[in-house]
């Protein structure tokens, strides 16, 4: 694959000659709903005989919204229905699979300590970790993920990527960073070590001084702090961002970042999902190598360095998950986590096919 002018010529991923086109907004109110929870594409469930779960609710779309995405979707077309070009594209090739958690392996919900994935979906994450070497990138502590998740045979990427560790066989890395985990289990990286015991002072004022903010949320994910105010009333909202910037002020080495109802603090080293994507790269041994292909599947801004870092490869999938038009870095899409677990099962069949022949 030459780079990704060639891949969306092939794929027929062109933009639309028009130079008139207005751009999509992003959505400037923080407590809008900026995503379809839990909404599924019943077209594509349906004609691919798969039966959404019945505690998931079918959101009804509008004209209007249905017309703006099918007209996103020109430029990000579905994965699923550009499977078989992908997969022509990768013959002869290694795919590295890397996927978001919330809102790409479960749905986003209320209280993120609920956010769990289903067996089906563990099932498929399995199945494609038996053929492509597979890593979840996510916000969550690094424990906190792999407890959701409960497979062995993956690499774990907690905090943003700020804290990876390798499968029950782990590669040799010759960084000093290493270090050994309470199971014994390697632990191939930790950037931000030296920012610990700050970090551990902030998640203490942030938990004592938001306590006046009903519905609002801290999460201590080790080597970052997120406050979720998905349950916050809207006229909280502002007393809960200064609350937050307050607490930071004496702290010149954090800063304050935001995802889907959350807001995160985190060390201001240059570190990120698209940074730990090269680095398990880097460590697979597949270093400015031509033959391998980086797949990458989520869903919020944090993951918009992911498909930077694949972009800037030249090579690779990256695949943003969303109902609803934004802009984004990812060559294609998924409507929702029910897409994610069809192109996944999709994946490790067509693997498996491709080993029998």
């Amino acid at each position: 694959m030459e780079n990704f002018e060639t891949v969306k010529q092939e794929m027929g991923l062109q933009k639309p000659p028009s130079s008139n086109k207005q751009k999509t907004q992003p959505i400037t109110n923080p407590n809008k709903n900026d995503e379809n929870d839990g909404s599924v594409d019943c077209f594509v469930a349906s004609n691919l005989n798969i039966t959404p779960p019945s505690s998931i609710m079918i959101n009804p779309i509008s004209s209007t919204d249905s017309l703006t995405y099918n007209s996103w979707l020109l430029e990000h077309p579905s994965a699923l229905g550009s499977f078989d070009r992908m997969m022509k594209l990768a013959k002869g090739k290694r795919i590295v699979v890397f996927l978001d958690y919330d809102g790409t392996l479960s749905p986003i919900v209320d209280d993120p300590d609920r956010a769990f994935m289903s067996d089906e979906m563990r099932t498929a994450v399995r199945e494609v970790a038996k053929y492509f070497p597979t890593a979840i990138i996510s916000g969550r502590s690094r424990d906190k993920v792999k407890e959701f998740v409960q497979l062995s045979n993956i690499y774990y990427a907690g905090s943003h990527g700020m804290d990876i560790m390798a499968p029950a066989k782990p590669l040799k890395s010759s960084d000093n960073n290493n270090s050994m985990d309470k199971k014994g289990t390697d632990v191939l990286f930790q950037p931000a070590q030296r920012f610990l015991p700050a970090m551990q002072e902030i998640l203490a004022l942030l938990q004592e001084r938001t306590k006046i903010i009903q519905g609002s949320n801290v999460e201590d994910n080790r080597f970052c702090v997120s406050v979720h105010y998905r349950k916050v009333r809207e006229e909280d909202y502002g007393t809960l961002e200064e609350i937050v910037k307050s607490v930071i002020l004496n702290y010149p080495d954090f800063h304050l970042t935001s995802g889907k109802k959350v807001l995160e603090i985190r060390p201001s080293i240059e570190w990120n999902k698209g940074n730990a994507l090269n680095y398990l790269l880097d460590n697979l041994g597949f270093t400015n190598s031509s033959e391998v292909l980086p797949l990458y599947i989520g869903d919020d801004r944090t993951d918009e360095d992911a498909f930077k870092a694949i972009r800037n490869r030249g090579q690779g999938f990256p695949i943003i998950v969303s109902s609803i038009p934004k802009e984004t870095k990812a060559l294609n899409s998924l409507h929702d986590p029910s897409e994610v677990l069809t192109f996944l099962l999709r994946l490790a069949r067509w693997r498996k096919a491709s080993s029998a022949k």
